[in-house]
C-alpha cells in the first residue's frame, strides 16, 4: 500500500522546487530585457564595420595590415562561447556538439580552443583538443573591457603566426524560445564575392590606409567579440527562462498527479477501515 506521508513529503518537495524554478524564470526574464536591448544596439555598428572591412579586403591589392593577411589554414583556434552556469536546457550541449563537429571536419589541421565560459572549459578539459586560452565568470555582467582583453590575446596570436585563422562559435539570439548556433571566421576577414558587373576599384584614403586600418582593425575585432558575448548572454537568459518555465509547468503536473495518487491511497485506506468495522460488527452478532 502507498504511504500517504511519503507522498505528502514528495508534494512538499516538488512545491519547493516549483518556487525556485518560478523565481529563476522571473530573474532571467528581467535580465533578458536588458541583454536584448544591448544586443539590438550593438548589431548595426558591428554589421556595418564588418561590411566595410570585407569590401576593403576585397578591393585592396597590397598588404595593408597584418590582420588582413590571408594565410593557408594550418593552425586554427576556435573561440567557443558557453555559459558559466547550467539550468538552461540544451544551450551548452548544442554548442559543444557543434564544436566537436567543427573539430572532426578539420582533423588534418592543428585545432586549439579558446574557451569563454566555465561549461565549455570543463567539458573540453576531459577531451583531447588542447585549450590554449580560457576566460570564465564573464556573464554576470558583460562589459566591453572583457571583449578588449580577449581581442588583445587573439591579435597577439594571429600576428605572431601562432595561429593562421580564428573562428567564433556561439549562440545567436533570435527570440526567447529560439537560438541559432553561429560558426564564423573572425580572422582573417573573409573577402566578399563581387558580382560580375562590379568593378573592384580601391578607395581613396584621406589618410594613409595603413594608419586608418591600424585604428580600425582592433576596434572591429573588439566590437565583433563584444557583440558575440552579448548575443550569447541574451540567448542564455532566453534559454534559461524557457527551461525554468517548462520546469515550473512540469512541477504543476507532477503535483496534480501526486495529489491524485494520495487521494486514492487515502480513499483506499478509509475503505479498508470501513470494511474492518463492518466485518467486526458482523462477527459480534
Amino acid at each position: 500500500m502507498v504511504n500517504v506521508l511519503d507522498i505528502r513529503r514528495r508534494i512538499r518537495s516538488v512545491r519547493n522546487t516549483q518556487q525556485i524554478t518560478k523565481a529563476m524564470k522571473m530573474v532571467s526574464a528581467a535580465k533578458l530585457r536588458r541583454a536584448q536591448e544591448a544586443v539590438f544596439n550593438a548589431r548595426p555598428y558591428a554589421s556595418q564595420i564588418l561590411t566595410v572591412l570585407k569590401s576593403l579586403t576585397t578591393r585592396s591589392q597590397g598588404k595593408l595590415h597584418p590582420l588582413l593577411e590571408q594565410r593557408k589554414e594550418v593552425k586554427i583556434q576556435v573561440m567557443v562561447i558557453t555559459t558559466d552556469k547550467g539550468l538552461c536546457g540544451a544551450f551548452n550541449t548544442n554548442i559543444l556538439k557543434k564544436t566537436e563537429e567543427f573539430i572532426d571536419n578539420n582533423q588534418e589541421k592543428s585545432v586549439s580552443l579558446f574557451c569563454v565560459g566555465r561549461k565549455g572549459r570543463d567539458s573540453f578539459l576531459k577531451r583531447k583538443t588542447p585549450i590554449k586560452q580560457q576566460m570564465v565568470s564573464l556573464f554576470h555582467r558583460v562589459e566591453y573591457s572583457h571583449a578588449l582583453q580577449i581581442t588583445e590575446k587573439l591579435i597577439s596570436q594571429f600576428v605572431s603566426q601562432e595561429v593562421d585563422a580564428i573562428y567564433l562559435i556561439y549562440n545567436e539570439f533570435k527570440s526567447v524560445i529560439q537560438q541559432r548556433i553561429v560558426v564564423e571566421r573572425l580572422l582573417p576577414i573573409p573577402k566578399l564575392e563581387p558580382s560580375s558587373h562590379e568593378s573592384l576599384i580601391d578607395y581613396i584614403y584621406e589618410q594613409p590606409a595603413e594608419k586608418i586600418l591600424a585604428t580600425l582593425m582592433p576596434k572591429h575585432l573588439g566590437v565583433q567579440v563584444y557583440r558575440a558575448l552579448l548575443e550569447s548572454s541574451a540567448a542564455e537568459h532566453g534559454a534559461r527562462m524557457t527551461a525554468m518555465d517548462s520546469a515550473t509547468n512540469n512541477a504543476v503536473d507532477m503535483i496534480e498527479s501526486l495529489t491524485l495518487t494520495m487521494n486514492r491511497a487515502r480513499q483506499a485506506g478509509i475503505t479498508n477501515e470501513i470494511i474492518e468495522v463492518v466485518s467486526g460488527a458482523a462477527a459480534l452478532k
